[in-house]
């Protein structure tokens, strides 16, 4: 009687073991089908290839196919100043399998237009890739090799002198505006779909003036087929020290923009962290700093919050200078 309960226990728990390994399989099996990535992920970068969002953007991409082992796939889409890929960016679930390269034209777009169609909390912040500053540049059909002479040419040509800009609102007509402002001149506004564009067209003689990252215009700077007459950096950049600051003109004028991975709100933190340190070392490596330090940026990373409190900081400052000059606007659909 005793070996016939033995064995019925026995039984019993052999059988909530397999029972148990089942559940345990199970488990494992959810959470291997879980694992992150899987397939390809899709980096959208609201401008066009080969400019300075652009060129970081693939670098990071790139890296990240490595160290993820699946691919990431640079997808442009130049239009409305990076609105078009953060409308794509939030139209498509939030599971980390679409990215977007964020930028200060985020908190631009949602300062400026009164139907932008997304919010600032709809981004997810993961790391800063970059920070950069703006060079002042000049066709080279523009009689004047410093700022000085720029201002007092455009000073007795009232109106003459255009600038070009990426789409209405942009980073670059803000700055130009303020320029204008500060210096007490007169310029025509030219707006254009992408950094690219308006370089050849500076080059060409088409457009006189663009604000623009120098990552975008230091080659043609170098072959001469453009002139910069200063930058918006503090104090003059390692990689142009010939071009003396804005500031050292006699304005108080420091702007800089910033590179960011960004995801939509509601992804899961487990996905946020891989990615985050992933990114952070890509952004470590001396190729990449080397990439950005020749355009004169700076490759840096940063925690999620750190990148939440750069985006809050920069929708403080543009929302006072897009109300100073009248510049909100309903977005064209």
């Amino acid at each position: 009687m005793k070996s016939l309960v033995s064995r019925l226990a026995l039984r019993r728990y052999g059988v909530a073991a397999l029972a148990f390994l089942i559940v345990a399989a199970s488990a494992l099996a959810a959470i291997a089908d879980d694992a992150y990535p899987k397939r390809t992920i899709r980096l959208l970068v609201g401008f066009g290839a080969g400019g300075p969002t652009d060129i970081p953007a693939r670098f990071i991409a790139n890296k990240l196919s490595d160290v993820l082992g699946q691919p990431v796939i640079v997808e442009n889409k130049p239009a409305a100043a990076g609105i078009m890929a953060t409308r794509d960016l939030l139209a498509e679930p939030a599971d980390g399998y679409t990215l977007l390269l964020c930028t200060h034209f985020d908190p631009i777009n949602v300062a400026m237009y009164r139907n932008v169609g997304f919010k600032l909390g709809d981004l997810m912040s993961i790391s800063l890739i970059a920070e950069y500053y703006y060079g002042l540049a000049l066709a080279n059909a523009i009689p004047a090799d410093s700022f000085e002479s720029f201002v007092a040419y455009a000073k007795a040509h009232p109106g003459d002198v255009t600038y070009a800009t990426i789409g209405a609102g942009s980073a670059q007509e803000i700055m130009a505006r303020q320029l204008q402002k500060l210096a007490g001149i007169t310029m025509n506004r030219i707006p254009f779909r992408g950094g690219p564009q308006v370089v050849q067209e500076l080059m060409a003689g088409r457009v006189d003036f663009y604000v623009s990252p120098t990552l975008g215009i230091v080659p043609q700077y170098r072959s001469k087929e453009i002139k910069i007459l200063a930058t918006t950096s503090p104090q003059r950049l390692a990689n142009l020290p010939e071009v003396p600051t804005v500031r050292e003109r006699g304005l108080d004028f420091v702007r800089f923009g910033w590179l960011g991975i960004c995801a939509a709100n509601g992804t899961p933190a487990a996905v946020i962290k891989t990615l985050h340190d992933k990114i952070v070392p890509i952004v470590a490596t001396p190729e990449y700093h080397t990439l950005i330090e020749n355009g004169g940026s700076i490759a840096i990373s940063s925690t999620p919050e750190e990148l939440g409190a750069v985006i809050k900081k920069t929708s403080e400052d543009v929302t006072s200078s897009i109300q100073e000059f009248g510049m909100q606007q309903d977005q064209q659909q």
